[in-house]
């Protein structure tokens, strides 16, 4: 991962972003859009992250409901862009997610995202996703996310290689 490769981490401050101001992964670079269907992302005063969602069609599980692994996959982009927010990369170390009602498709939902603390290297964030307009609990989120350095993705990259010539 290089600037020139533009991707998220690269620099750590200043990662592609779209219109809506959503920090884009390598493969949503390509496209110039989050293929989770994440379209606006910032942080509020109070250090609380709002993020603008609505599930893609192509993400559908059940009829005209959002696949389990799209809710899980949009909370810990959103959760996990908060660091990014205040610039500083940071990885997913645990996530737990509570489902608590099915997520329609292409309607637009709400995620909030705030720090309940830091300790270390380690960020203990938490969220939820909201069906807008009136508000309803979609799901509830909280992992935590560790601080990397730009030196992490050789490391895995070196970690794999490592692992392909390996025959016990």
């Amino acid at each position: 991962m290089t600037s020139a490769n533009g991707w998220v981490g690269s620099d750590f401050q200043q990662p592609p972003r779209t219109d809506g101001g959503v920090a884009l992964c390598g493969a949503c670079r390509r496209t110039g859009a989050c293929r989770l269907g994440v379209d606006r992302e910032r942080i509020e005063e109070d250090g609380t992250a709002l993020f603008s969602v609505s599930c893609p069609r192509d993400q559908e599980g059940g009829p005209d409901v959002a696949h389990g692994g799209w809710t899980a996959a949009v909370l810990d982009e959103c959760l996990g862009h908060v660091p990014l927010l205040h610039q500083v990369l940071s990885v997913t170390a645990e996530l737990s997610i509570s489902f608590v009602k099915p997520v329609p498709v292409e309607r637009p939902v709400e995620v909030r995202a705030w720090v309940d603390r830091r300790a270390g290297s380690r960020w203990y964030i938490a969220g939820e996703m909201v069906l807008l307009p009136g508000r309803a609990l979609l799901a509830k989120a909280s992992g935590i996310w560790v601080t990397r350095d730009t030196s992490h993705f050789a490391r895995h990259r070196q970690w794999l290689s490592e692992q392909d010539t390996r025959t016990d």
